[in-house]
């Protein structure tokens, strides 16, 4: 397990620096936006396609939300009064998602607005007017924050990679697929957002990274038990039952033991 654990930390920290270092030391965002964008028309083409503009950001956002909602009420209601049929990987799967689904995105947005990166549709290279300045370099001094890293929109989607806690603790393999499907999902969504112009390829990775730290977080403390699972408890017929085969037990022993006093005062008076 502890290996595991260093496995996992080193595999974040390796990503990290290689996230880190793609924004530095390489024009990949650029020459990626560059590709997005029409010199001709001075405009992202797809930025207010119906698909791009109205599917991805709105529709389908709000149908994640809705889903990240409904996770959340049903963990809260197990919390409160626990489901009795639900396995313990169910309960662990379902409380880390609910777990992921509240605070990936709301990490994310508190990121996104403490940074100070600006979207490619600000930048002058693209018709507005920010400077491009890469995550470790200041601001100029007059220009306004952006507050476009990490990008928000792709957080509505990667919470999903908490999916992956219904098969880690029995099946690593089925839920370390689970959660690479899911954020190949989410990097889908955010890559659309690139599409229009809204954010660089460093941002939706970041969101990826965030997401992925998270998730194996709220795993964690789910799993030393720093937050309250509680156990199933037995239903009324159970609890019952087994009070009644207690007292039963408990009379069978008393008889018992009366049956050996009783023989033995029988034979000291012997």
């Amino acid at each position: 397990m502890i290996l595991k654990n260093y496995r996992g930390v080193l595999a974040l920290a390796a990503s990290a620096t290689l996230i880190l270092w793609l924004g530095q030391s390489t024009d990949i965002d650029l020459r990626l936006a560059d590709l997005y964008y029409d010199h001709a028309r001075s405009a992202f083409p797809l930025q207010h396609a119906w698909f791009a503009e109205q599917f991805n950001h709105v529709i389908l956002k709000a149908m994640l939300v809705c889903l990240a909602c409904g996770v959340v009420a049903l963990a809260v209601r197990d919390a409160w009064r626990p489901f009795p049929d639900w396995a313990p990987e169910r309960r662990l799967g379902m409380r880390v998602l609910a777990m992921s689904a509240v605070s990936i995105p709301l990490a994310t947005s508190l990121l996104k607005q403490a940074s100070s990166s600006h979207c490619p549709w600000d930048l002058e290279r693209y018709g507005g007017s920010a400077p491009y300045i890469r995550l470790l370099e200041w601001m100029p001094g007059g220009v306004e924050a952006g507050h476009c890293l990490p990008g928000g929109h792709a957080s509505s989607a990667l919470w999903l990679v908490g999916l992956a806690a219904f098969w880690w603790p029995r099946q690593p393999r089925k839920g370390f697929a689970m959660g690479a499907a899911m954020l190949l999902f989410g990097l889908g969504v955010g890559w659309v957002q690139q599409l229009r112009g809204a954010h660089f390829l460093t941002h939706t990775l970041w969101s990826a990274w965030i997401a992925c730290a998270i998730a194996t977080v709220n795993y964690s403390l789910a799993k030393r038990q720093l937050i309250s699972y509680s156990s199933v408890p037995r239903n009324d017929a159970q609890a019952t039952k087994r009070e009644k085969e207690g007292v039963d037990e408990l009379q069978e022993t008393t008889h018992t033991l009366a049956s050996v006093l009783l023989t033995n005062t029988t034979l000291c008076r012997k």
